[in-house]
């Protein structure tokens, strides 16, 4: 018995005296900072990401805001401006004929004390009877936004710096050259917001470093008139009308003036209009340091006369909905550019990726129009470079409530369900198609600048 016990108590010394000598080893040979360091080897992996609830935001432990956009490191300026070039050269060339209308109405508690637009109300239907079969009251952001997709920014500020850094790199990547941003006068807004003009300087910025142009979409504020209009104009150039982003449109060589968009002109009346934009007609901003290209929405086929009538230079169609209206209809297109060409108005026909309002019009299901994966925006801008237009516009980057946007999506699940997405596409799948229609037009009015020499 005492020689088994100096044979156990010598094999338990020499093994513990082996285990040592390897701890001690090993210890050597592994960095401090290894993964086994740290309880269960969890600090092996440099950088821990969750998904949460909804498996959209991606997040860090270094960085709780999942939601931020990406923005350019900081450094020297010398160092910001390397990044950015290096930037610019990753994305394809911005065409100046390609327009989309830009709306800077969103809001949120960390830039403005408050959600805005994202809680959009559901709107009731005119006819009494038909709106008590549908839900009302309001949308209560984050989870639950007004729209049927969800952006993948987030339900973002329109003031926040690194959204628009993000939208103008999005708005490149898609070959846009020019966005027409809704604006009210100061002090004014559309029912649902708050005033945005002063968001315009940082706008304008912004795009110039991504060499992208402002346009101006009017909308229809209220009091406006030929005099309020002269005076919106008036304001508008002498604002930011020498601002390098501020965008010209050359409609001959040599003549090159700012260019407007007109939203919801039929509300005035041709005369009024006329008494603005006739050359006979006392107080016409015609000849005047606020001359500019006024663009009518056309809605109506009896639109065409109304807007001649009113002295417009152009028409638009805006809507997204092939079929809702007789300027949004594909098949009349032709014969709207004819009418254009036969009294010297410009043709701008509005393409748009889809249609879906049910978020806020959720009796609207017969104006829906399903994107199927991108065939819907094809067939629009195919019909739009058939007419041989100078510019097509697009319904549009980001006008979230009515389903348009071409701004990337993610799918997300909110608490009143899951909303629309791209899959089985990319998030900036829509960006991918602008750009290679972008590229296309510009192909083909070169070969139409060639034919009329």
């Amino acid at each position: 018995m005492a020689r088994f016990r100096r044979k156990t108590c010598f094999a338990a010394i020499t093994l513990t005296s082996f285990v040592f000598v390897i701890t001690v080893i090993l210890k050597y040979f592994t960095p401090e900072d290894n993964g086994f360091s740290n309880t269960f080897g969890l600090g092996f992996l440099p950088v821990i990401r969750k998904m949460d609830k909804d498996n959209i935001k991606v997040e860090s432990e270094s960085k709780k805001d999942s939601n931020a956009p990406k923005t350019m490191t900081k450094g020297t300026a010398e160092e910001k401006t390397k990044n950015l070039e290096l930037v610019l050269q990753r994305l394809p060339e911005p065409n100046y004929n390609m327009h989309a209308f830009y709306y800077t109405w969103y809001g949120n508690p960390q830039f403005d004390g408050k959600y805005i637009h994202w809680d959009h109300p559901l709107l009731p239907h005119w006819d009494p009877k038909v709106a008590s079969n549908y839900p009302n009251g309001r949308h209560s952001p984050p989870d639950d936004i007004g729209a049927n997709f969800y952006p993948a920014l987030g339900a973002y500020s329109s003031r926040d710096p690194s959204v628009i850094e993000a939208h103008m790199q999005q708005l490149r990547t898609a070959s846009i050259g020019v966005i027409a941003v809704s604006w009210y006068p100061p002090g004014k807004h559309d029912e649902n917001g708050d005033s945005t003009d002063d968001i315009l300087p940082l706008l304008l910025d912004v795009a110039h470093k991504y060499q992208v142009k402002v346009a101006f979409h009017i909308e229809p504020f209220k009091g406006r008139d030929d005099r309020s209009m002269f005076d919106s104009v008036k304001y508008i150039m002498e604002k930011y009308g020498k601002h390098p982003a501020f965008y010209k449109y050359e409609r001959t060589p040599g003549d090159v003036l700012p260019l407007f968009y007109v939203y919801d002109s039929y509300l005035q009346s041709p005369d009024t209009w006329a008494k603005l934009l006739k050359k006979t007609e006392e107080g016409s901003i015609r000849n005047t340091p606020y001359d500019g290209i006024f663009v009518a929405l056309l809605v109506e086929e009896k639109h065409k006369r109304d807007i001649l009538a009113a002295g417009f230079d152009g028409v638009y169609t805006y809507f997204a909905t092939n079929g809702f209206s007789y300027g949004s209809s594909q098949n009349n297109w032709p014969a709207i550019k004819a009418f254009c060409n036969e009294h010297n108005l410009i043709f701008i026909p509005s393409v748009g990726p889809g249609y879906v309002d049910t978020s806020i019009r959720p009796w609207n299901y017969r104006n829906t129009r399903n994107r199927i994966n991108g065939k819907y925006y094809e067939t629009s801008l195919r019909a739009a470079l058939e007419t041989k237009p100078p510019i097509i516009s697009i319904t549009s980057f980001n006008e979230w409530h009515e389903g348009t946007q071409i701004e990337s999506a993610v799918p997300k699940t909110g608490s009143q369900g899951a909303y629309s997405d791209y899959l089985p596409l990319k998030p900036n799948f829509y960006l991918e198609i602008t750009s290679r229609w972008a590229k296309k037009f510009e192909e083909e009015q070169e070969k139409w600048l060639q034919l009329t020499k």
